[in-house]
């Protein structure tokens, strides 16, 4: 199913003539061009060489058209949501103030994107550059993470209109929030300047391109800080909730949980996002060798961290002395969680690297992304008030949002990849990661 959905979502451009090489990319027409060779340029670059007819023809695929259908019902529930306010379109409470779109859109989008620093550092900082295939990728998907992130946030936000008040107007610096805010916002725009070098290409600015490059290494650095210090300071906000979290998911080992599972989210996601782009996008088939290789590579690094994480969580268990919570309801889910989304892919992926088996280690991330998604849902919801008489249920509105912001970063994921060299090099410059 999921092969039938990649291959219906991607607007294929026609591929280039046997024996003849593709065409390269061209600069954008400078002010003194002609109309035609602006129109040209738009037409290329813009409509993928089709004429504006064949391009709206081709936009009708099954995947634009459950697309479309998804924000017919998400644009109308989004603007009830600004115009009549949270209790119009949420189920949340005073007792409640976090749900769905905090859970999810934010914990887990966060955690996701984090795919971007860990290939980034992995490249640039520590020398591996057999995996330079894989940066590009991972940083558009990290960057359009956190920027729909972001986006979900404003809808959860009683007033988004003061989502600046915090960095700018009113900080307030004992709060973990206004720690929490500022690494989102700084490292949203380390990932956009790290992106830069493929949109300078795209638009042919050679001396912008260059100086985008030149900052490589030291955006990187940066983003390594950032991303250490917001992904465990998301962990770090429900140490505040001591009695609303259950005891077996309550934890002083929060923030290193929370990083060390991004990590492993990263990873995992980077061998995701590969897997389905070598399936859906004409440019993304390299060697299968090649990636095969890659994809093992990644293997052994989540195995190595997966089996730390989940030493940390069974350390956790430990330091709080609830043994007795695991033969209850909630200590099975618990298991659930542990060996069944973090023990099994790491014994997957170990085995997988051992026996060349690079199917074996996508699946594992498959089931690994899951995990972590399952993870961030336990703590943020299911067994948030685990001991209250009423419990919070999302509203269908809000699980429509959650969807449409989802469906709008893969159709911006892959508006961005037909068009810009984020899966291969600019054939005019040389490879900047």
């Amino acid at each position: 199913m999921i092969d039938q959905v990649a291959r219906t979502a991607v607007l294929e451009s026609p591929p280039p003539v046997a024996d003849e090489p593709a065409p390269s990319r061209q600069a954008v027409p400078p002010r003194g061009r002609s109309r035609s060779a602006s129109l040209a340029w738009l037409r290329r670059e813009i409509l993928l060489g089709q004429t504006p007819r064949d391009y709206l023809k081709s936009l009708v695929t099954p995947f634009n058209i459950v697309a479309a259908l998804i924000l017919c019902v998400g644009i109308p529930v989004t603007i009830v949501r600004f115009t009549q306010g949270l209790a119009a379109t949420t189920n949340l409470t005073d007792a409640t103030p976090w749900g769905l779109w905090i859970g999810f859109d934010v914990l887990c989008g966060v955690a996701l994107a984090a795919g971007g620093f860990v290939m980034a550092s992995a490249v640039h900082l520590f020398g591996l550059h057999d995996y330079k295939p894989l940066v590009r990728p991972a940083i558009l998907t990290g960057f359009l993470g956190y920027f729909f992130v972001v986006i979900g946030l404003l809808f959860d936000l009683g007033r988004p209109w003061r989502l600046p008040y915090p960095l700018f107007i009113s900080p307030g610096v004992t709060s973990v929030m206004f720690e929490v805010a500022w690494c989102v916002a700084l490292y949203l725009t380390v990932q956009l300047l790290e992106f830069c070098p493929a949109a300078f290409e795209w638009l042919g600015w050679r001396s912008c391109r260059q100086w985008a490059v030149w900052m490589t290494v030291g955006l990187t650095v940066f983003g390594v800080l950032l991303s250490t210090l917001h992904q465990s300071a998301l962990g770090g906000l429900f140490l505040m909730a001591p009695g609303k979290i259950h005891p077996l998911w309550y934890s002083p080992y929060i923030p290193v949980l929370f990083f060390a599972s991004a990590v492993a989210a990263g990873i995992s996601m980077v061998v995701f996002e590969s897997m389905l782009s070598h399936r859906v996008f004409q440019e993304a088939r390299h060697s299968r060798a090649r990636m095969d290789r890659l994809t093992l590579g990644l293997g052994k690094a989540a195995a190595v961290v997966l089996m730390v994480y989940f030493g940390l969580k069974w350390l956790a268990l430990a330091h709080g002395q609830q043994w007795r919570l695991l033969l209850t309801p909630y200590g099975y889910w618990w298991l659930l969680e542990v060996l069944g989304f973090i023990l099994l892919p790491c014994l997957l992926n170990a085995y997988a690297v051992r026996n060349r088996r690079a199917g074996l280690v996508r699946f594992a991330c498959v089931i690994t992304v899951l995990g972590i998604v399952l993870n961030r849902l336990n703590i943020s919801i299911i067994t948030y008030h685990w001991n209250a008489a009423e419990r919070y249920i999302p509203d269908w509105k809000e699980f429509a949002i959650t969807i449409m912001i989802v469906t709008l970063g893969l159709l911006s994921f892959r508006s961005i990849v037909n068009r810009m060299p984020v899966l291969n090099d600019h054939p005019d410059f040389e490879p900047a990661h």
